[in-house]
């Protein structure tokens, strides 16, 4: 596939400027906030030589969600500064792939992550949950491992799809590749679309059945407590962890909405809605990581110590 390489110029509007400007804010928050949660692990990794399930997980899902963002950035800067140079072969279909990656991987770690929460928390008699509660430090390996290989089929085959509804439907000039009109997405895209939303459908369903499992475990609990005129420390815990998974469910129903409305914009074609959508999606790697930081104290403590702004520190206690 030829191309003739001409100097392209960008044509940058305020509302360009104004986009990069909120994107980067965004994306670049969120990669500081998942570097940082990266790090901590990778520090407590070298002190104690090892690392528990759950450090496992929040390993993968910071490095998964800081690339994701990465990335994202990368190709949000080009759409909207150099679009142009977006089309260029294989600059196009490499982004699309590593997107596809990151994100569906960003899904199944969250998702991994909510199912292992629901699983050492949660208290049910049933002979197969109390089988998982004993088996699930070592299903966590096998649960990072599905997620990787399933993420990356779903890269390949993105990047595959890419290619060839791009090669089909460019026309090559000099001054560089031109979009036809006549785009057939229905034929080159649907199966790439529904892929990913299986995908996002298939993960999300086992956050919520996680969140509702859990919610009910800790209600019966808190019940049970009040009953027995139980007070104090136990129940403000398990109070906390009704609200941390509770926002993390809502979060995630947003974002899980934000995923098909992107879809089904980018089916048609409607541009500045998809971008609408890109700016919700953009925070939710960055909030939810926050989250998971104020809901460890070791990290919490770690984050708080670094900041430089006290009445920043108390603000976000307060916050979250």
């Amino acid at each position: 596939m030829e191309v003739c390489h001409s100097p392209e110029q960008s044509n940058v509007t305020s509302y360009a400027a104004t986009a990069v400007a909120i994107v980067t804010l965004e994306t670049f928050a969120g990669m500081w906030i998942n570097a940082f949660i990266v790090s901590v692990i990778c520090v407590a990794w070298v002190k104690k030589n090892t690392l528990n399930a759950n450090e496992k997980i929040l390993l993968f899902l910071g490095s998964s969600r800081f690339w994701f963002l990465c990335i994202s950035w990368v190709y949000s800067f080009l759409s909207l500064i150099y679009p142009n140079y977006l089309y260029f072969h294989p600059i196009f279909q490499l982004l699309a792939s590593a997107r596809s990656f990151f994100n569906c991987s960003n899904l199944w770690f969250s998702a991994s992550l909510c199912v292992f929460y629901c699983i050492k928390i949660a208290n049910f008699k049933n002979s197969f949950f109390i089988y998982l509660k004993i088996k699930i430090d070592r299903i966590v390996p096998c649960l990072l491992l599905g997620s990787v290989l399933s993420s990356l089929v779903i890269g390949i085959i993105a990047y595959n799809i890419m290619d060839k509804a791009l090669s089909n439907n460019f026309n090559l000039t000099c001054q560089g590749r031109i979009w036809k009109s006549s785009i057939r997405i229905d034929q080159h895209f649907l199966p790439h679309y529904f892929m990913l939303g299986f995908g996002y459908a298939t993960a999300f369903t086992a956050v919520i059945l996680s969140a509702l499992l859990l919610l009910f475990s800790l209600w019966r609990h808190k019940r049970n407590m009040q009953t027995n005129s139980t007070k104090d420390l136990s129940m403000d815990a398990h109070i906390k962890a009704m609200k941390s998974i509770l926002s993390f469910f809502i979060m995630s129903s947003i974002n899980f909405i934000c995923l098909i409305l992107t879809l089904i914009y980018s089916m048609k074609n409607e541009n500045d809605a998809i971008f609408l959508t890109y700016l919700i999606q953009y925070t939710f790697p960055g909030l939810h990581s926050l989250v998971l930081i104020f809901s460890n104290p070791n990290h919490e403590k770690r984050l708080l110590g670094i900041l430089p702004c006290g009445k920043c520190k108390v603000f976000l206690k307060r916050e979250l």
